[in-house]
């Protein structure tokens, strides 16, 4: 194996260690997220965003890496949105949670995993036709907020930073 296959697989071993951890592979925690009851999923996504997103910057700014973007395209995130929200609500779990919910013996993610790889078969199948229509819609190109603002990232940082935590402290004064 490569070191970066070696790399890869103690990260997502260690990324399915911390949704254990974390029990946001638990049913009830799904649930709850879904019904904006218990924001312990959101915590821990934001939390992960927060970390990885100084992390990148570092390693950019330190010329490790080259921050690439995705196109921000309107149909795109309208459509991949949609069934990205409507399979987590229909199957109670995202992408990394229905590979560590399989990992806990929990065999009915496997159902989840199989509509995954089916939805990326028919995404590539259909890909010429969604080129022309959905992804043919308003495309702005490959931005971020900094480049938009025509700022450093590290502004946008620190203004995210202050944000998330300040709602943290509002989600655990509300007690969800």
């Amino acid at each position: 194996m490569t070191t970066e296959q070696w790399l890869g697989l103690v990260t997502g071993v260690l990324f399915g260690f911390l949704l254990q951890k974390g029990r946001v592979l638990r049913f009830d925690k799904q649930v709850g997220a879904m019904l904006l009851k218990d924001m312990t999923i959101f915590k821990f996504m934001l939390a992960a965003i927060l970390v990885g997103m100084v992390g990148l910057h570092v390693l950019a700014g330190l010329e490790v890496i080259k921050l690439s973007h995705k196109p921000l395209n309107v149909g795109a995130v309208l459509i991949g949105g949609a069934l990205f929200g409507t399979g987590w609500a229909v199957m109670g779990f995202c992408p990394g949670t229905s590979i560590g919910a399989l990992g806990e013996g929990r065999w009915h993610a496997v159902f989840a995993i199989i509509g995954m790889v089916a939805g990326a078969a028919l995404f590539a199948e259909l890909y010429p036709f969604l080129e022309r229509t959905v992804l043919a819609w308003k495309d702005f190109g490959k931005v971020g907020l900094p480049e938009v603002l025509g700022i450093s990232p590290w502004p946008v940082v620190l203004v995210l930073w202050v944000g998330v935590v300040a709602l943290f402290f509002w989600f655990e004064k509300k007690g969800v």
